[in-house]
């Protein structure tokens, strides 16, 4: 565990709870006083990060960087596409999504940033800012992280943590304060941002289990919902994410596509079809204007900090637990791949869901309808209710309510299970990005988020939670911007140093003449690189692992052996699976990584042979952090392998120092340039009192 984080977090959010329910009038005024200041004077800050962000993400895929991988250059995604598109769907968008689709657009018809309610153009306009909300802007935001998680621990051979992120811009002070300072404003925002999702899903949960089976609204029966989830969440985070994950995300994205296509098809199909199209086509041309309204001239600053900045605060505080989920399950993917994933899978689905659901609902409270101001009243007092109410109007009320909830509740679940898992990883020492934090600590960290939940219930309901967010929020927006610079930097990095080996001899293995000329004229099969890898990589590997731990008081190495599957190179009918061997030691600036695997080549025509050749033979191909190091291994010793991992090591420890002296250098230079600006500034003040 890193104590530190885990005490700090914890405590902190305790406190607060606590706080919020001994004195809840005075955690209410601090909470709204707050808001409105942030509104009224930080709002552009949100709205100019936010945009920077999209901008960022979309140029970075763009660029030439778009090609590097989330990992080694020979990786390849774990995950098909729809497994994939369903986990980000699922982890990415809470269960408000059922409770916002409906209830926002009422709200935007009735209440307008600018404009008069009521009208024709606050009808178009309400599906639009709603999907504004929910649109590629808050996506942009986990993207950042996502590349970030997966670039700084799958190629560069980082922990899985938010300090990473940092390193290239204060170095190894990431491992001190200021880490554990980053970390916790992550942990503080993404427990209040879940616990406003859940806050919101319960409420709605248990009007739902209300209309369909009498169950009394109250906080029992909502602290129960709570507990009851919270279990589920745990057994969920425990199996980790193949078991548990994968299979409620993909399970309930198939439920929420065909209670979308029955609301489709048993609607006014045609409305609802024009109104998708509008609402889409007047979000792409409106896009920019939207992203940069910050109101100045409306003065609509109450409006602006109920809802768009709550919505980008709420983004922020979700985007470290949902950036880093998505790096588990995006490994292998190219940043391009990752980014146009991002962006529009789930925003697609976004845009058909509110467009859908929310034209469904403002065509009951259009003048022309007859039960208008009802429902419109419905809407505004109680928008848990809303959702609810709005499917009694279809065939098959009951079953379709019944089908809403499930889909509530694995939302919830799949939302609490997948941050209990991150916040774990948070809040511990993970040394390889592979690895989770501990079970007791993802137990821990669900019960948590359910306890807060809970206590900011009984308080004051959802708009304390949703106060509180766009608080927390704030701290961790900076640490959006050193993100953006760190990724930058190392990307560039990456290619100065890819640039800087260029010219220079092929690295490998000293053979003596007799090796050169076996290795010449031999084309190993899939046996005799089978054969390699148990009897020479494995021991050699072994050895380095116990030489460097007596050497460094029992510094930790972790040699795994994984089975890899490859296609025939001629054909794709054929499978071989032969070991991948791997090498890591745990750095603070970046692991080392050795690995051998193997590469098919089709035999060339040339081939000496004594006996029968097959069509393909096999390299042991050398790998680093950041993909092939483009040299064979096949038919060393075991000594000449341990020589050269060793070579290997040692030219990674060269690199860190080097890196490390420039990056204290430049941090030195920039903060040494800030103190005399002060001092200057401080000696003109002085001049100028003298002088009156």
């Amino acid at each position: 565990m890193n104590w530190p984080v885990f005490l700090a977090s914890g405590g902190g959010i305790l406190a607060i709870a606590l706080w919020a329910i001994v004195k809840p009038g005075q955690a209410e005024g601090v909470f709204t006083g707050a808001v409105t200041w942030i509104s009224a004077n930080l709002g552009w800050w949100y709205i100019a990060l936010a945009t920077a962000i999209v901008v960022f993400v979309v140029v970075l895929a763009a660029s030439r960087f778009g090609v590097v991988r989330l990992g080694p250059d020979h990786s390849r995604p774990q995950y098909p596409w729809y497994s994939w598109a369903s986990m980000l769907f699922a982890a990415g968008i809470g269960v408000d999504l059922l409770f916002f689709a409906v209830a926002e657009p009422v709200m935007q018809y009735y209440g307008p940033p600018t404009g008069t309610g009521e009208s024709l153009q606050a009808a178009r306009d309400a599906v639009v800012i709603t999907i504004f909300h929910y649109g590629i802007t808050g996506w942009a935001m986990y993207a950042l992280m996502g590349m970030c998680f997966g670039y700084f621990a799958y190629r560069r051979g980082m922990p899985l943590t938010i300090r990473a992120v940092l390193f290239p811009i204060i170095g190894r002070r990431v491992h001190g304060g200021a880490g554990h300072a980053v970390e916790v404003a992550a942990m503080l925002g993404t427990v209040f941002g879940v616990a406003t999702s859940l806050g919101i899903g319960v409420v709605q949960l248990n009007y739902g289990l209300s209309l369909l089976f009498g169950v009394p609204e109250n906080h029992a029966v909502q602290i129960a919902l709570i507990s009851v989830a919270v279990l589920v969440a745990t057994i969920s985070a425990v199996s980790g994410v193949d078991k548990g994950i994968k299979r409620l995300s993909e399970f309930n994205v198939g439920l929420a596509i065909l209670l979308l296509a029955f609301i489709l098809l048993t609607g006014r199909t045609a409305f609802l079809m024009d109104g998708l199209v509008m609402n889409v086509g007047q979000y792409a041309a409106s896009f920019v204007g939207l992203s940069m309204n910050t109101y100045a001239y409306e003065g609509a600053t109450e409006w602006l900090g109920a809802w768009t900045l709550f919505f980008w605060a709420w983004w922020v505080a979700w985007a470290p637990f949902v950036g880093l989920f998505l790096a588990r399950i995006s490994r292998g993917r190219t940043i391009r791949q990752f980014v146009i994933g991002t962006l529009t899978v789930p925003f697609l689905f976004v845009a058909l869901w509110i467009s859908i659901f929310g034209n469904a609902a403002l065509e009951r409270v259009l003048p022309q309808n007859p039960q208008a101001r009802a429902f419109g009243e419905i809407a505004m007092a109680t928008p848990e209710r809303a959702f609810y109410q709005l499917l009694e109007q279809y065939p098959a009320a009951p079953v379709v309510a019944l089908v809403a909830s499930i889909i509530g509740l694995l939302l919830y679940i799949t939302s609490a299970d997948s941050s209990a898992l991150v916040m774990s990883t948070f809040t511990s020492k993970v040394d390889a990005a592979h690895r989770d934090g501990p079970a007791w600590s993802r137990i821990f960290w669900a019960v948590t988020t359910g306890v807060l939940t809970i206590a900011m219930l009984v308080v004051g309901g959802i708009p304390t939670l949703q106060m509180a967010t766009v608080i927390i929020g704030l701290p961790f927006s900076i640490v959006l911007v050193f993100s953006m610079v760190g990724l930058w930097r190392s990307l560039g990095d990456e290619r100065r140093r890819a640039s800087a080996r260029e010219g220079t001899t092929t690295r490998g293995i000293e053979r003596s003449f007799t090796q050169q000329l076996s290795y010449a004229m031999t084309y190993p099969s899939a046996d005799d690189y089978a054969q390699f890898a148990h009897h020479t990589a494995i021991p050699a590997l072994h050895e380095f692992a116990e030489l460097l731990a007596e050497r460094t008081d029992g510094r930790p190495v972790d040699v795994q052996s994984l089975p890899l599957e490859i296609e025939g190179v001629l054909d794709e009918s054929e499978r071989y699976e032969l070991p991948q061997i791997e090498l890591t030691v745990p750095l603070g600036g970046g692991a080392f990584v050795y690995g051998i695997r193997p590469v098919a080549r089709p035999m060339p025509s040339y081939a000496f042979s004594m006996g029968a050749l097959g069509h393909v033979y096999f390299r042991a191909d050398v790998y680093g952090p950041t993909g092939s190091l483009d040299y064979d291994v096949a038919g060393a010793t075991i000594e000449q392998l341990v020589g050269d991992v060793a070579a290997r090591f040692e030219e990674h420890l060269t690199y860190l120092e080097l890196r490390e002296r420039h990056e204290d250098a430049r941090v030195a230079t920039s903060l040494k340039g800030l103190a005399s600006s002060v001092v200057t500034k401080l000696r003109s003040s002085r001049l100028d009192r003298e002088a009156d």
